[in-house]
């Protein structure tokens, strides 16, 4: 956020009395990354405004916590910072959204009780968000209420892309939207392929909304704002610095419906999205790659010691997961049907006696198939309707199309 301030200066209107919420809230995720866990706890239980004052006066029990506050503060007021944000976020065509507004996305609050194994700082920090900065017009709640996540890795093979497009595809065609992170490789293809269908599509950033990350996508992010929604935890300005992604992962894991591994290495980000979107209790959903791929290593680990993830081939299988129990049918995939399919077990059992050249009379079948010479003549009569065997004389044969 090195330029904030880099433009022009002019007396800035004091915000609104409604606006203290907001303020407090983008001066708290300055002062300490989103989900940390004593500020969202502050929050929830003194409000945002008396937890900045907490913080800015060092009232808090958690040490690191405290020395961050404290050294930011020092160089910059966090009031002041929140009021330019604003201002700026407004001047940018991007708005805040908070809990007490309409269009809060209510899924993302599971992450209050998200509990993860291991010591490391971003498996503690997951608690919900304080906010969002979102660019786009549609509703950030009710575009998020119908939606899948699709994540992977950025080295992605042509499998890989084909298998992303096959699944963000459908799902755009049945009004679901797509969620993913906006990197190269799997997510850029999700998020292509959703716009392709006409659908909405959402990108979760690691960095403010107005300087989207990678640069490459630049064209991407433009099309997603003009039809779907950007949207990121960290203010105007924010770098997408390399730690942020983690942080970023937990909403992808939380705010949608379900989420899909296409492609991943044994240690990935997307890996991570996985083990948060498992704890959740959420819909896993993992695509098997060829054995001999590095980028299907970590897909084929997730499904072989996770039994509550679930292998999905299609769009038909992603929505069978997340729909509503009955509201989608995968069907079961079978080969070609044949005539002889739908045989009782006497007529096939006669029909895999006939000799696959040449002919055989009834006599000889009766006694080849170990059944009756009435009950075989009865179901000759039914095979030669089919076509499945055809008269010769005094004799029997296989049917033309039936060899």
């Amino acid at each position: 956020m090195d330029d904030l301030f880099s433009s022009p200066t002019r007396p800035l209107p004091i915000p609104a009395a409604g606006d203290g919420d907001r303020a407090a809230r983008v001066a708290l995720t300055w002062l300490a990354e989103p989900g940390n866990r004593t500020v969202w706890s502050l929050v929830e239980q003194d409000g945002a405004e008396t937890a900045l004052a907490r913080v800015l006066r060092g009232d808090v029990p958690d040490k690191a916590l405290r020395a961050a506050a404290i050294a930011k503060a020092a160089n910059l007021d966090p009031r002041r910072l929140a009021e330019v944000t604003l201002r700026r976020a407004e001047r940018l065509g991007a708005r805040i959204v908070v809990p007490s507004d309409d269009e809060w996305p209510e899924r993302v609050g599971a992450l209050a009780t998200l509990t993860l194994e291991g010591n490391q700082r971003i498996n503690h920090d997951v608690r919900p968000p304080l906010c969002f900065w979102v660019r786009g017009d549609w509703p950030l709640g009710e575009t998020l209420e119908r939606s899948v996540a699709v994540v992977g890795a950025r080295a992605a093979s042509s499998y890989g892309i084909h298998a992303t497009n096959e699944i963000a595809y459908g799902l755009a065609e049945q009004n679901w939207t797509v969620v993913s992170g906006g990197a190269f490789g799997i997510d850029a293809a999700a998020h292509r392929a959703a716009l392709a269908a006409g659908g909405r599509t959402v990108a979760v950033l690691a960095c403010g909304v107005d300087r989207p990350y990678p640069m490459g996508n630049t064209a991407m992010f433009e099309q997603i704002a003009q039809t779907g929604l950007l949207i990121s935890e960290w203010p105007p300005g924010s770098e997408p610095h390399k730690h942020r992604f983690l942080i970023r992962n937990r909403v992808i894991a939380a705010a949608t419906a379900g989420t899909v591994l296409v492609e991943a290495a044994a240690r990935s980000g997307a890996i991570q999205t996985m083990g948060r979107v498992l704890a959740l209790g959420r819909p896993a959903m993992v695509v098997p790659g060829p054995i001999t791929s590095a980028m299907s290593v970590g897909c084929h680990e997730l499904l072989r010691s996770r039994p509550d993830a679930t292998l999905v081939t299609g769009p038909a299988d992603v929505l069978e997961a997340v729909g509503q129990v009955g509201e989608y049918q995968a069907d079961v995939p079978r080969g070609p049907e044949h005539r002889r399919d739908n045989l009782d077990e006497e007529s096939a059992l006669i029909l895999e006696s006939v000799p696959r050249r040449g002919t055989i009379t009834p006599e000889d079948l009766a006694a080849r198939a170990g059944l009756s010479l009435r009950l075989v003549l009865r179901r000759l009569s039914l095979l030669e309707l089919t076509g499945l065997i055809e008269r010769r004389g005094t004799g029997v044969a296989l049917g033309r199309r039936n060899r």
